[in-house]
């Protein structure tokens, strides 16, 4: 948040005194950016609040939700970039400073290592949010690389070409609506319950059916509410034993799972009689 504040009081500087309406416009975008790491950090304090009375699963879900805000952002950031080079189109002007090269540059390279740092704090930690937040550090370098081309052909062409990083702007646009869907996507299918985790469902198969007593899986089914993931799973056992010997057969299975998986904040397990286990488990 500090560095998009520095960013954009430069940009905002550097483009008025530059003549550059695509530096502006950037701008306006890191003023975004600033809001869209807000909203991360306050939906992340929810999330991981600790589950109550009113919310037993506990508060995971209001990370996706930051999610969704920051893609939202990310498509204002785009309508208010689009607007302003739109506007400027229609407008005579002067060509851009070179000097607006050098700050165009060395803020493609900052925001390109901002989005490095925040995805892989994201992919540690398996926020959703985090990484919509480093998506949105991306497309403010796309969009600060789609003016540095448009500057270029303005002072390289001349007369005629004044215009050339408003259109670069507006297609920076495109680009900045295609992350937003990006970051959409991948919230939306947690809100959903989306079934997306194949290998984790694999691994929480392998550690129950190698515990004793167990004659095979049926169901399992992951979701994420947050940092964390919930399974619920369907055990085969002896349809001889007794329901005591079945259910310390579950929590054998569960233990075993929490322990090698600690991502994994719960397993709902249900226990199938041998009765039902096919030919190839019994």
């Amino acid at each position: 948040m500090l560095a998009n504040t520095f960013l954009a009081i430069g940009k905002g500087v550097v483009g008025f005194l530059g003549n550059s309406s695509a530096l502006i416009a950037d701008a306006m975008e890191s003023l975004n950016d600033m809001l869209a790491s807000l909203l991360v950090i306050i939906g992340l304090r929810y999330a991981t609040l600790p589950p109550d009375e009113n919310h037993p699963y506990g508060h995971g879900k209001a990370e996706p939700l930051v999610g969704f805000a920051v893609a939202v952002v990310l498509v204002a950031s785009a309508v208010l970039v689009a607007w302003h080079s739109i506007r400027s189109l229609m407008e005579p002007r002067e060509a851009p400073e070179a000097y607006t090269l050098y700050a165009l540059a060395a803020i493609v390279l900052i925001k390109e290592l901002m989005y490095r740092f925040v995805r892989k704090k994201g992919e540690q930690t398996g926020s959703n949010s985090l990484q919509a937040d480093a998506w949105h550090h991306r497309s403010d370098a796309l969009t600060s690389g789609a003016a540095f081309v448009g500057i270029s052909v303005a002072l390289l062409f001349g007369e005629g070409y004044e215009h050339a990083d408003d259109w670069a702007a507006l297609f920076a646009c495109v680009i900045i609506l295609y992350n937003a869907y990006r970051m959409f996507r991948p919230a939306l299918g947690e809100v959903m319950d989306e079934h997306k985790y194949p290998e984790l469902e694999q691994a929480v198969r392998d550690i129950a059916e190698g515990t004793a007593g167990v004659h095979g899986t049926e169901k399992c089914y992951v979701r994420k509410v947050g940092l964390s993931y919930y399974v619920d799973l369907h055990l085969w056992v002896d349809g001889a034993i007794s329901v005591y010997e079945g259910h310390n057969i579950a929590h054998e299975a569960k233990d075993a799972i929490r322990a090698a998986l600690p991502e994994i904040a719960d397993v709902h397990i249900h226990v199938e009689p041998a009765a039902q286990v096919p030919a190839e488990f019994s």
